[in-house]
């Protein structure tokens, strides 16, 4: 399978990795890797309240999809799946989710990596970072622009 999908509420890992194990096995797979990514509690020192992500959901979902499909001929790769949650996330919960399962480690691990950095390059998804001290626009990767208040 090669999904993407915006989503509000966190998933039920368990069952999706049952789902794809019992998959990939059935296809020659022997690896699956997923990365799990979630709201920093602390941020230079500040502590973090919440992270606030909003897209253009039909766009941004379009992007997921089109990232995760164009892993389809590459030899190996037999299951790429994005779940990015959308809404207002507090320290710890939950934020994408990928899935990639292949015939070996080295292919998943691989796909995996660049299947994130494809997702924080590629899809609209805006994040504005909560904190003690103020708020920031996450621009890119890690830069953070103070958000200032329109007077």
């Amino acid at each position: 399978m090669f999904y993407g999908e915006l989503i509000r509420k966190p998933l039920e890992i368990d069952k999706i990795v049952r789902e794809l194990t019992l998959t990939a096995t059935n296809k020659g797979g022997g690896a699956l890797v997923m990365f799990l990514g979630f709201v920093k509690g602390v941020v230079d020192g500040t502590e973090v309240k919440e992270l606030v992500y909003e897209a253009h959901e039909v766009y941004a979902s379009k992007k997921l999809k089109e990232i995760a499909e164009s892993y389809k001929h590459i030899k190996g790769v037999i299951d790429v799946i994005i779940y990015h949650r959308i809404g207002n996330l507090k320290p710890g919960e939950p934020t994408v989710y990928i899935f990639v399962t292949a015939t070996n480690r080295r292919i998943a691990f691989n796909v995996a990596s660049e299947v994130l950095e494809r997702v924080k390059r590629e899809v609209p998804i805006f994040k504005l970072e909560r904190r003690s001290n103020g708020e920031y626009w996450i621009v890119g990767d890690s830069k953070r622009v103070k958000r200032e208040s329109i007077k």
